[in-house]
């Protein structure tokens, strides 16, 4: 069972890569991924297509804990709006990501045209979630997490439920890695917010 588990934790996603010859516009992109709804679908800074089986039921129980506090104070603190793992993102860099849980200063969420918001809006979250199962790589994580902070995310935090660690990531700062936390809190991005592990571990 351990090497399973071993080896189910080197899988990469599948990359199909279609530019130069096929530029897909962010229209086409989000048609394609309507089209394609049982997949989780990705576009990197490269213009490939990155494409991710559902994660399994453990996780994403695990994920709806998260969002579900996430959720919460979002809705008493009333300054931000915060997204699931359904929602994409049109990064700077014209990557199109989709973490498993982000959130949005309201302001800068409603100054973004209507139409623009039906589908992968253009902005970087200020804040993200990445929550790790057996099957995603530790390696493509940590890439799609530095990717976000060099398009404009303050903090994100990858949660490895493989190893129990937390790597907090910050802009202009090293890494943080933390063993087994018990809570974690949003600093002043998400002030008062804090995240209970008891449920996700």
């Amino acid at each position: 069972m351990t090497a399973q588990l071993s080896l189910e934790a080197e899988i990469n996603p599948m990359v199909l890569k279609f530019h130069p010859v096929i530029t897909m516009t962010d229209d086409q992109l989000f048609d394609f991924c309507q089209l394609n709804k049982d997949f989780r679908i990705e576009r990197n800074k490269t213009g490939e297509i990155v494409i991710m089986s559902p994660t399994g039921s453990e996780t994403d129980e695990r994920n709806f804990d998260l969002i579900g506090q996430l959720w919460l104070w979002t809705k008493q603190d009333g300054t931000g709006v915060g997204f699931g793992s359904s929602g994409g993102f049109t990064l700077p860099s014209g990557a199109v990501r989709s973490p498993d849980a982000a959130w949005i200063k309201k302001t800068d969420w409603e100054a973004i045209p209507l139409d623009k918001r039906k589908k992968f809006a253009p902005i970087c979250p200020q804040f993200v979630i990445e929550l790790r199962s057996e099957s995603d790589s530790l390696k493509e994580l940590k890439t799609k997490m530095e990717e976000y902070i060099k398009n404009g995310t303050l903090l994100g935090w990858l949660i490895d439920r493989v190893q129990c660690k937390v790597y907090i990531y910050r802009p202009n700062t090293a890494v943080e890695e933390l063993d087994n936390p018990a809570k974690l809190s949003g600093e002043d991005v998400l002030p008062g917010f804090v995240l209970d592990f008891s449920e996700i571990w």
